[in-house]
């Protein structure tokens, strides 16, 4: 297992939501929201809905998510995400600001979670959506290019690195997709929604392959195989969660796109064109439209593979993760845009015949 030196990212923690900012109340939230109208929603999703605020003291422009506290479980994820947001702070998570637990004005319970605004969206908007992010003409829309797609890839693995190794516990995220990976006015990736979050006991690590009955929520193509099985949580089921985001950025698809039936997945996908040395052809036709060499996009494809395995044991750590990436952006920074005609032939042969075997090991 690799564990890199980490880039010097702000990770103090903060004490407690309650603790360290003073709770907001449901009328300054109500204002902010302009009533929550339709006008200012911005998602939503099986535990609440998220609105864009307006505070009036500041003019600071802020998330509001609004538990749905009539779903089964909806203060249940309240109390989950704030536990497992409460001592944590990393440049690439979202970041809260406060919370709120009073009375709406008709007397009823009222829970929100405030967090830092990300003006361009979520990685979901841009690999598929065709709504209109407001600041951007509508030409400058879903062209994620490839130095971004690798850049972004780089920004979630830092957060997964951070919560399975560096921030006092283990947290398994549980419900990694690209609806909850939020970009900044930077580009900059930050992994948001811990409604389904856990924390695991440093003690007490459950391994891959080991049983529970309790039942284990996620989202349908991106939670591992073995979830279904009734697995316990695992920082490896999340490792397969990466990996299918990751193929989704270079493909262009949901691992439910209709495409993928009658035993056809994005992984097997994603699996064959890497084994027959024809990359290029699966790939999203956009990245093909920079200058980009087969290399680059093998490696990144083998990545995504890798992660997503059904074999638990066969996945990459975040660790290794983070070293790849880093060496596909190292030898993109230092050969430039094109890369070595002879050099690349050799290279993508030899790959190619390495992921052949370990295809057939596999089958074996």
């Amino acid at each position: 297992m690799i564990h890199l030196p980490h880039q010097d990212y702000p990770t103090k923690p903060i004490d407690s939501i309650s603790e360290s900012f003073e709770k907001i109340l449901y009328g300054r939230l109500f204002k902010a929201t302009e009533g929550f109208s339709a006008a200012n929603l911005i998602g939503t999703g099986g535990f609440g809905s998220v609105y864009k605020g307006v505070l009036d003291e500041s003019g600071l422009t802020v998330a509001i998510k609004v538990l749905n506290l009539q779903h089964r479980g909806g203060s249940r994820s309240f109390m989950a995400e704030c536990e497992a947001l409460k001592n944590i702070r990393h440049r690439n998570l979202v970041k809260v600001i406060t919370s709120c637990s009073s009375l709406n004005f008709q007397g009823n319970d009222f829970k929100a979670l405030m967090y830092d605004f990300m003006p361009n969206g979520s990685l979901e908007t841009w690999l598929h959506s065709s709504t209109t992010i407001d600041h951007l003409p509508h030409d400058q829309l879903h062209q994620l290019n490839l130095v971004q797609r690798i850049s972004i890839a780089k920004d979630m693995a830092y957060a997964l690195d951070y919560l399975h190794y560096r921030c006092g516990n283990v947290i398994v995220h549980r419900d990694l997709k690209p609806s909850n990976i939020l970009l900044d006015s930077d580009m900059v990736a930050h992994v948001g929604d811990f409604s389904l979050a856990k924390i695991l006991s440093l003690d007490e690590l459950p391994d891959a392959n080991t049983s529970t009955s309790s039942h284990v929520k996620g989202t349908i193509g991106y939670a591992p195989p073995e979830y279904g099985l009734g697995n316990e949580v695992s920082t490896g089921g999340e490792i397969y969660s990466y990996g299918i985001l990751l193929l989704e950025m270079l493909k262009g698809k949901k691992p439910i796109d209709p495409m993928f039936r009658e035993g056809l997945s994005l992984h097997s996908y994603a699996t064959s064109g890497l084994a027959g040395c024809y990359v290029l052809q699966i790939v999203d036709p956009m990245l093909l439209c920079d200058d980009v060499k087969e290399r680059c996009l093998i490696s990144l494809v083998e990545i995504g593979v890798r992660c997503s395995s059904d074999a638990p044991k066969v996945r990459m750590d975040i660790g290794t993760v983070i070293h790849e990436l880093l060496s596909v952006t190292y030898k993109r920074a230092a050969q430039g845009p094109h890369y070595p005609s002879s050099g690349l032939a050799l290279d993508t042969c030899s790959m190619c015949d390495r992921i052949r075997h370990q295809v057939n090991q596999q089958k074996i």
